[in-house]
């Protein structure tokens, strides 16, 4: 993907690093938010990446949206249906990438970096990191409703309304991410649950995510009839067959992904 410029993407082992890198505070350009969405839809399709981590460059994940590139992209009618299209459309390609997606919050996630954050299966932080809705602050709103499925009723609204910051070992305190490691340690962390999962069978981990993002909404029952469902439809590849004869064998599963 030698055609990105903001977004560095590194490929090993079956694993996709995918590093904001737009100085100084990696906000949400135009260019950026085009490039992840590109970047996220072309690893869906490639057979060869299983997982997925999604960090920044430096000392921020994600400061917000660009405000000063918002002025340049909305000029006239139209523009801003646009615009608001464009960045919705990039956090669905993260929770709707076909592999499951690693947030490595690296700093400040505010705004749109905490939809990001939001929108990906799994969180770790920094402890240097945090999460923030400080539109409040200049008028605007965003990733409040992402943000609902992180915070509690009364916390995300105390957010909201004061743009208070969350640290990460107090977002570790409240279940909001799986661990809070050294700025040194994040990385290393992301990789080696990254490589867990990527150890599994591709097949399983892509229905697995897909299962989970179609009854998310759904009632109990008509949820869990649809993973019954699709457990039915995951038991019957040729890499189910193989994780049950390995494990009678009791030896490592080899997945092909089919």
């Amino acid at each position: 993907m030698n055609d990105l410029t903001q977004l560095q993407v590194q490929l090993d082992s079956h694993i996709a690093v995918l590093t904001m890198n737009s100085p100084p505070v990696n906000a949400l350009t135009r260019t950026l938010n085009d490039e992840l969405t590109l970047a996220l839809d072309r690893i869906s399709e490639m057979d060869d990446i299983r997982v997925v981590i999604l960090t920044g460059a430096g000392k921020v994940f994600c400061a917000g949206a660009d405000l000063k590139g918002r002025a340049e992209n909305i000029k006239g009618p139209g523009d801003l249906l646009a615009h608001s299209r464009r960045t919705r459309e990039c956090f669905h390609a993260i929770r709707e990438c076909a592999k499951p997606v690693i947030c490595a919050i690296n700093g400040a996630a505010l705004g749109s970096g905490l939809a990001m954050a939001a929108s990906s299966d799994i969180l770790i932080c920094s402890d240097k990191a945090s999460m923030g809705l400080p539109e409040v602050d200049v008028g605007l709103l965003g990733g409040c409703r992402h943000a609902m499925r992180l915070f509690s009723h009364s916390h995300l609204r105390r957010m909201m309304l004061t743009g208070q910051r969350i640290s990460g070992p107090e977002l570790l305190r409240m279940d909001i991410v799986e661990a809070c490691t050294t700025a040194e340690g994040l990385m290393p962390a992301a990789m080696e649950l990254a490589a867990t999962i990527a150890s599994k069978s591709p097949i399983s981990t892509r229905m697995g995510k897909h299962t989970l993002n179609v009854i998310e909404d759904m009632s109990l029952r008509d949820g869990y009839r649809y993973e019954q469902d699709m457990t039915a439809q995951i038991g019957k590849t040729d890499d189910a067959k193989e994780a049950q004869l390995a494990f009678r064998e009791k030896r490592a599963a080899v997945f092909t992904g089919r």
